[in-house]
């Protein structure tokens, strides 16, 4: 194999980034150690620079001046299963992953679905390993959103930490408000008997998208009506084969996922209920699988590109010293043919 010597003789320095960028050493310095006392401007120039030039800055000896390790954990609180089952999450994985890397830091995947997991990922994320946590899929009551607040270590949540409120930061969307949404179109499509399956209620996505469809029906929202799933296909088939046996007569579903709305999608046909004729059926998060279901799914479009950079957005400044902060996002209602 050969090697371009004047290649190796020649690797990009940090003098070669600030004369691209038409900055000082100090302003590359400080744009890749945090980003203190730099304009926006100069940061974008600077990465940029970084980028045509092919600068690597030097990670053991910036970890040893910054005492930080320069990388993120983007931390699963499922089984590993559910990353290659339920798309939301590769989503979330891919646009985190992107968002930092035009900053150049790496993301480190990890699960933490068991206790045993939870331990060891609470063990390495204390020790210093990355800088930061952003957390997907955290259940209230979880110990590992308390063990990593208590260590003081910085945590972006996916969605509200129940219990958390006010002290670890988040991004998420309106959920409440896409149910309503939701829910408020069915009712315009002249349905009347609208039942609902719920995600896990120890989740946020759980109890706010439950309350939003019951701020809409009211005391029409009858325990008969509502089945509670746990995010997976087969729990949104099962839900939709209870909540038939229950209530033959309802003409409608609001489904807390798009995944669940499949299997839900399953269970009537097993049943020979059409849709949207016999029932219409409304998901969330408008994923891949709201196009590839037969009759393409009615839903709510989950902002996942804007939760992913205002997830990163809100870990890094953390990691430079700003208190916990939230963003709440809009959702959108698609429609399709099964409603």
């Amino acid at each position: 194999m050969s090697v371009d010597r004047s290649r190796a003789r020649h690797r990009p320095t940090i003098h070669d980034v600030a004369a691209a960028a038409g900055v000082s050493r100090g302003t590359v310095s400080r744009a890749l150690n945090g980003g203190h006392n730099v304009s926006p401007g100069a940061l974008e120039a600077v990465l940029k620079a970084v980028r045509t030039t092919g600068y690597v800055a030097n990670s053991a000896a910036r970890n040893l001046v910054t005492q930080r390790a320069h990388s993120v954990a983007f931390v699963l609180a499922e089984p590993q299963s559910r990353l290659f089952e339920d798309p939301n999450f590769s989503i979330l994985l891919q646009g985190c992953t992107q968002e930092l890397a035009e900053l150049d830091v790496p993301v480190l995947l990890m699960t933490a679905g068991t206790e045993v997991e939870r331990k060891r990922t609470s063990r390495f994320i204390a020790a210093g390993h990355v800088d930061g946590v952003l957390l997907v899929s955290s259940h209230k009551g979880n110990p590992l959103i308390h063990d990593l607040y208590e260590a003081g270590i910085p945590v972006v949540a996916c969605g509200k930490p129940l219990g958390h409120e006010g002290r670890v930061a988040y991004a998420a969307a309106d959920d409440r408000a896409g149910a309503r949404m939701m829910v408020e179109h069915l009712l315009a499509r002249g349905r009347r008997r609208i039942a609902t399956i719920t995600g896990p209620v120890d989740t946020p996505g759980g109890v706010e998208r439950l309350a939003g469809y019951r701020d809409v029906l009211g005391d029409e929202a009858t325990p008969d009506l509502i089945a509670h799933g746990d995010y997976s296909r087969a729990s949104g088939e099962a839900a939709m084969a209870e909540l038939l046996r229950r209530a033959p007569d309802l003409d409608a579903v609001f489904v807390a996922s798009d995944l669940m709305a499949a299997g839900a999608l399953n269970a009537l046909h097993d049943a020979g209920r059409r849709v949207p004729e016999d029932v219409a059926v409304g998901g969330f998060d408008d994923s891949s699988i709201a196009t590839s279901t037969r009759p393409a799914l009615t839903t709510v479009r989950h902002p996942f590109q804007r939760i992913t950079r205002e997830m990163v957005r809100l870990l890094l400044e953390q990691i430079q010293g700003e208190p916990p902060a939230a963003a709440i996002l809009p959702t959108e209602l698609v429609v399709r043919a099964s409603t």
